[in-house]
């Protein structure tokens, strides 16, 4: 039961559709894989600058870390010594303050 138009069959047309669709197909497929793999190219571009960046920012926060490291042994020196000297300190400022009080006295003679 083939019906025939011009010396074909619609199984002919129809296998006819098939080809042509499966044709537009693998162009379609051709295309989108050449897009990929621009994109995969400028993906691994990005991935490569991002590693580099993070090696650096990995350095960078170790330094910081062992300034941070040195200032806080610093300072706590600097309180070890301040807090050995808390008595000398306080010498000075009542010396400090006598001299002052000494002042005020001799501006009040006045």
């Amino acid at each position: 039961m083939d019906i025939i138009i011009t010396g074909l069959t619609l199984r002919d047309i129809g296998w006819g559709l098939v080809i042509i669709g499966l044709i537009v197909l693998i162009v379609y497929g051709v295309i989108l894989m050449k897009n990929l793999l621009i994109t995969v190219k400028h993906t691994n571009v990005i991935l490569e600058d991002a590693q580099v960046i993070s090696k650096i920012a990995a350095e960078k926060s170790k330094e910081a870390d062992k300034i941070m490291s040195d200032i806080s042994e610093t300072i706590s020196g600097v309180a070890e010594t301040v807090k050995d000297k808390k008595g000398s300190i306080s010498a000075f400022a009542a010396i400090a303050k006598a001299i002052i009080a000494l002042k005020n006295v001799a501006k009040k003679s006045d």
